[in-house]
């Protein structure tokens, strides 16, 4: 879809953006994987997210494995209302390190 992007923020954290799916996910991870590198601290805000299906939550669970292997903190903010549910059906809520601004 056409204004799905991975994009940082001047705040520095990483806006996600746009539908989070099965056609979208594949080029949004390999955006993400070049975001580990050289940085300690990475986090995600979900806020531009505007649809996701079970890819997009699996997106989420692929860069937290990833950061755990490479020593780093991450955390999603802001994560969307329609994610968050299903997130819960399979306990990742729990899981997830979500934070709210």
């Amino acid at each position: 879809m056409p204004g799905t992007a991975l994009q940082k923020c001047s705040d520095g954290r990483l806006e996600l953006c746009g539908d989070l799916n099965f056609d979208t996910v594949p080029g949004l991870w390999r955006d993400c994987a070049r975001c580990f590198s050289g940085q300690d601290k990475l986090d995600i805000d979900l806020a531009g997210v505007e649809r996701a299906d079970s890819a997009g939550v699996a997106l989420l669970v692929e860069c937290m494995r990833q950061a755990h292997q490479s020593g780093k903190t991450i955390r999603f903010f802001n994560m969307p209302a329609q994610m968050l549910a299903l997130a819960r059906v399979s306990g990742l809520d729990q899981v997830l390190p979500l934070q709210r601004d």
